[in-house]
């Protein structure tokens, strides 16, 4: 794992559970994934439940299969952040040496 790599472990996902089945991925390698967009479906022993992901970027590494069961604090998926496009200059496109727009 780089420095650029964010790991997105499995969430307290409430009632004292300590695991969940993968039961869907909502994303695959290489998708791109916005701050809380639901990532997959998992399934407690008492309800299905829809994780988001805390952040944004590319999705790297799915860290389970369908039907596995995960630990909370286990490594979920592995996302490089995503980034920043730079903001255009105002005079972008404009000649050398010409004057800036007002």
């Amino acid at each position: 794992m780089t420095v650029s790599e964010r790991v997105f472990l499995l969430p307290d996902l409430g009632e004292g559970l300590t695991e969940a089945d993968i039961l869907e991925w909502k994303v695959a390698v290489g998708d791109t994934v916005d701050v809380d967009q639901v990532i997959a479906e998992v399934e407690t022993a008492k309800a299905a439940v829809e994780v988001p992901c805390p952040f944004a970027g590319t999705v790297l590494r799915l860290h389970g299969e369908v039907g596995q069961q995960i630990v909370v604090g286990e490594p979920l998926i592995t996302v490089a952040p995503a980034r920043r496009c730079a903001r255009p200059a105002r005079d972008a496109g404009r000649p050398p040496g010409s004057p800036a727009l007002p």
